[in-house]
């Protein structure tokens, strides 16, 4: 078979190529439609595309040509190769795995049946073009490449020696990948997240930060409840509070007290970098480390997730910590590593519970001997100490918001404001809150079906952002064989979070990708640095030059990801994040222009996202001297709320759902009183 690289040496083929491919994804995003609502991304169909946008599709048939004409050199050898190493249902089952998660479903079957198609081929056409962009890669320059590629990532061993582990030092790399991925979390969490919550539980985990952080489980109730509604806040007759677990608030409870709360979870993501770099390299070897790095670096779902106030980095961490440190209780016998180890497992659950027991089950496994050396009976000991002792501290503070050490506030909230067994585990028509992207009421197999599609589309596009889809290397591994011991402890976990995630009624939704299956996240790094081991061995076995065959593959995943940073990045961060939910920073900066001082504004428009908007910047105290902002939800709890701050001037805001753009000043400042008399003269009139 002959080598599958451009034979005359021309360094502008695969230039071109490279820029049609990167002008390539930029029209396939700009056909799509996802913007800052609610909703999940979706290609436009084809009448709207002919009709609204000619110009990107006529871009597209002309790429496509292009493809098709390039592939008349190398398609013929490409074929060949694939049946040489794949049987044709190894070849459909990787077909399944990367196409059918490339669209999502929709509630109107003919939209998804003409978008699942539609999206397939432009992951196809995108394939395309980057493989002829590395095949047209003259060999000369490739084998300079490769020099750089191995002082990176280490030489390309057939077979490495996994029981002599190199465990010196952290590389540079991991540590530049940990700043890379810090700097530009904070940075998207600055410019496009404007350090400002959006999403409801962000304002409640920031409110509850706030509270933690003076040293209080509760706040005294408002003094017009009704004016103050925010959803997960539990309202009692003489206290309310959040009923999340405490995990997450505490730990951003630190960012509150140095005035940089928005920075808590960039940095957390820097570590973890550092942190994913340590296991992989204890489970496999310093060049899959290396590579799981490179991955972490580029992934939009790790970055965009960094910059958010939401627990799933934070939740990394603690997983990440748990299972480096009972790797090193395993390699060098000492306790207090597997104690350390049961104290991060146990501190997941007091942040996302659910995760916290599957992975605690994992974890529980692990350290007996499935899947890795059995601890010793010391280690295990300590290990189950360290967890008991985190774990449980959650149950006095649930005796004290809910009144049984069992009762987890949140099942508490979800019972009473949307009834018993909402939020449980299991089938039934019982389950779900009714929120507009359940698919169907209750909970049962269709749904649990819709809600795997939505996540596995989430996941394709976000754990990468290529244009050839997120999974290519996962279902190259998959269906080629070649699997080592740990890859699968990696799959144990996807299976087991997907599993668990099959019988609750929500998806998660379109926040941050998956968001409930992150803890799948190093897994699915791991195994695509290893889908790419596989190819760069493979392509050497069938007698390729060695100087260039892994760099041809290293090639492919290193322009693939320079297009997600320079194109996926800023699309992503502008055309959803900024604003998302319609969430906006305006009352921060209209207090400070306008002085609002010690006022009571009010804001007009909806719970979400007009009230929600605001409610953050409200200070704890009920009277301290600073502005208290009230939802302006009614005439009769308008005056209420006049009638409780009397004696403060007024504003009156309008929010984003009133004037279709930012917050606005509609009126102020006006005397309470005198807005008072004004409204009760309004209803006497009425009268």
């Amino acid at each position: 078979m002959q080598p599958l690289f451009y034979k005359a040496e021309s360094k502008w083929r695969p230039i071109g190529w490279a820029l049609l491919a990167l002008l390539g994804q930029i029209v396939a995003l700009r056909m799509i439609e996802a913007g800052p609502s609610i909703r999940y991304q979706h290609y436009r169909t084809l009448p709207r595309l002919i009709s609204e946008q000619p110009l990107w599709l006529a871009f597209m048939v002309l790429q496509t040509g292009a493809v098709l004409w390039g592939l008349t050199t190398y398609g013929g050898q490409i074929w060949v190769w694939l049946k040489q190493r794949f049987k044709l249902w190894q070849l459909f089952g990787m077909a399944l795995v990367v196409l059918l998660p490339s669209a999502a479903v929709s509630r109107d079957v003919r939209v998804y049946l003409w978008e699942l198609p539609f999206a397939a081929f432009v992951q196809l056409l995108s394939l395309g073009n980057l493989l002829l962009a590395v095949l047209t890669l003259p060999g000369s320059v490739l084998a300079r490449w490769q020099e750089r590629f191995q002082r990176w990532f280490g030489a390309l061993e057939p077979a490495p020696d996994v029981s002599v582990r190199d465990t010196r030092g952290i590389d540079r790399l991991a540590l530049w990948g940990a700043l890379w991925v810090t700097v530009i979390a904070a940075a998207l969490s600055f410019f496009s997240y404007q350090r400002h919550p959006h999403i409801p539980d962000e304002v409640v985990y920031l409110y509850h930060a706030r509270y933690l952080a003076e040293g209080k489980l509760t706040l005294p109730l408002p003094p017009v409840p009704e004016a103050f509604d925010v959803d997960l806040m539990n309202y009692e007759a003489d206290r309310w509070f959040c009923p999340v677990p405490p995990g997450w608030p505490l730990a951003l409870a630190l960012g509150v007290l140095l005035g940089v709360s928005w920075l808590i979870n960039p940095v957390l993501a820097g570590v973890n970098v550092v942190l994913a770099f340590l296991l992989v390299r204890e489970l496999y070897d310093r060049r899959t480390a290396r590579l799981a790095v490179l991955l972490l670096c580029i992934s939009p779902w790790h970055v965009f997730m960094a910059m958010n106030y939401m627990t799933h980095t934070f939740t990394f961490t603690c997983m990440l910590a748990a299972a480096l440190a009972l790797q090193w209780s395993r390699r060098t016998g000492r306790g207090s590593w597997a104690w350390l180890s049961g104290v991060a497992t146990g501190a997941v659950t007091l942040i996302r519970p659910l995760e916290g027991f599957v992975f605690g089950l994992l974890i529980g496994l692990w350290s007996i001997g499935v899947g890795g050396k059995r601890l010793k009976f010391s280690g295990l000991a300590a290990f189950a100490l360290g967890g008991l002792m985190m774990g449980a501290a959650v149950m006095p503070y649930n005796k004290y918001l809910t009144g049984s050490p069992t009762k987890f506030p949140l099942m508490a909230y979800a019972d009473k404001y949307y009834g018993p067994n909402s939020n449980s585990l299991g089938f039934g028509p019982d389950r779900g809150w009714g929120w507009q992207l359940d698919p169907f009421p209750g909970h049962g197999l269709p749904d649990a079906l819709v809600n795997s599609n939505l996540n596995a589309f989430s996941l394709n596009i976000e754990l990468f952002g290529w244009g050839t889809g997120s999974l290519l290397f996962i279902a190259l591994l998959l269906f080629a064989g070649g699997w080592r011991r740990p890859d699968g402890l990696m799959l144990a976990i996807i299976v087991a979070i997907f599993t668990a995630h099959i019988f609750y009624w929500y998806s998660g939704g379109p926040d941050f990708g998956a968001r409930y299956w992150y803890m799948m996240l190093l897994p699915c790094v791991v195994l695509t640095a290893r889908g790419i081991q596989w190819l760069e061995q493979r392509m050497r076995d069938d007698g390729h030059n060695a100087s260039v065959a892994s760099g041809r593959v290293l090639a492919f995943v290193l322009l693939a990801s320079a297009i997600t940073v320079s194109v996926y990045f800023p699309w992503r961060a502008m055309d959803k994040y900024y604003h998302y939910l319609f969430m906006r920073p305006d009352v921060r900066v209209l207090a400070q222009q306008h002085q609002f001082g010690r006022s009571l504004v009010l804001i007009r428009g909806e719970r979400h996202p007009d009230y929600a908007s605001a409610v953050i910047y409200n200070p704890l105290d009920w009277q301290a001297n600073a502005p208290i902002y009230a939802w302006d939800r009614d005439p009769a709890i308008r005056a209420k709320v006049l009638a409780a701050y009397a004696d403060r001037p007024v504003w009156i805001l309008a929010g984003p759902s009133v004037t279709g753009a930012g917050f606005q000043v509609v009126a102020g400042p006006t005397p309470a009183r005198e807005l008072l008399q004004q409204e009760q003269g309004a209803q006497a009139s009425a009268h």
